[in-house]
Order: structure tokens, then sequence, then C-alpha cells
């Protein structure tokens, strides 16, 4: 089993994306290499926007052996973000 994958869809035009960035980086920081976090720009990337049906930025998705675990549609803290994930990390 593979570690959880936490996918970033945002627009650079998108002023809550830029905060959630920050707050991204501050999860690597405290869980390291336990996840992996992609970031996808949904202007340059429609096809896997269209795939994961994002209407919203920032929307985050957690994968976990391929398959979704939860969406989340909006600004997100680093606190519950690390909640969320650690279950999903052997």
């Amino acid at each position: 089993m593979g570690k959880p994958v936490l996918i970033d869809f945002f627009a650079e035009w998108c002023g809550p994306c830029r905060v959630q960035g920050p707050i991204l980086e501050e999860l690597k920081q405290n869980m390291g290499d336990r996840i992996e976090i992609r970031k996808i720009d949904v202007d340059q990337h429609m096809d896997l926007a269209n795939k994961y049906a994002i209407r919203v930025v920032p929307t985050l998705i957690i994968e976990k052996d391929g398959r979704v675990v939860r969406t989340l549609e909006g600004l997100t803290s680093a606190e519950s973000l690390e909640t969320m994930l650690m279950p999903l990390v052997e």
C-alpha cells in the first residue's frame, strides 16, 4: 500500500489558492515523506479538472491507493488536513 496523495487543484488568479499554498508547505513540513502533495493548475490541466469534477478552487483531493478518500472545497487548515491524513499513513 502506498502513501496518501493530496492533490491541490488551484488557479494562479485565485486569491484563496495563494493562501492555501503556504498551508500545504506547513503540512509537508509536519508530515514529511509520509505523504505526497501534487499541485495541479486547473487552467493548464482542464482534462484532470474535468476527470475529478472540479468546480471550485481551491479543491483538495485526498487519494489512497488510487481511490479518492476525501474531497475538500475551499481553504483547509494544516491541522485539519493532518488529522484527515494521519489514519491513512502506514
